[in-house]
């Protein structure tokens, strides 16, 4: 069974950073494209970064570029996601997804993930 398990949210400060994880287990994700997405309160889930199975290729949504950087560590078969220059707006629950199979790109819509984790929140404090 497949798992994807969040962590590392939290309440920060407006200009401060968090870094999130994502854990994978039930298989292996290292030839996987990965991806982020969030979530805030009345608004539907936003695309927030994807990662090539290698590392070597990522893709940012406009809001977050330049200030979030999505990196993995197979042997781990983690993903992560570290924030900086968080501000408000970047208040959400944040999801890690996976595809149902390794094929394809980076992928930046809902559809084409297939495993979802629970969500860890994410509160940035002005």
């Amino acid at each position: 069974q497949v798992q994807l398990a969040e962590s590392g949210g939290g309440l920060v400060q407006a200009g401060g950073s968090l870094r999130l994880s994502c854990a994978a287990s039930g298989r292996t994700f290292s030839s996987y494209v990965m991806g982020w997405f969030r979530q805030a309160p009345g608004k539907e889930r936003e695309f927030v970064a994807t990662i090539y199975w290698s590392g070597g290729s990522t893709y940012y949504g406009d809001s977050v570029k330049g200030r979030f950087t999505i990196s993995r560590d197979n042997a781990k078969n983690t993903v992560y996601l570290q924030m900086n220059s968080l501000k408000p707006e970047d208040t959400a629950v944040y999801y890690c997804a996976a595809p149902a199979s390794p094929s394809g790109g980076l992928r930046t819509r809902e559809y084409e993930y297939a495993y979802w984790g629970q969500g860890t929140q994410v509160t940035v404090s002005s």
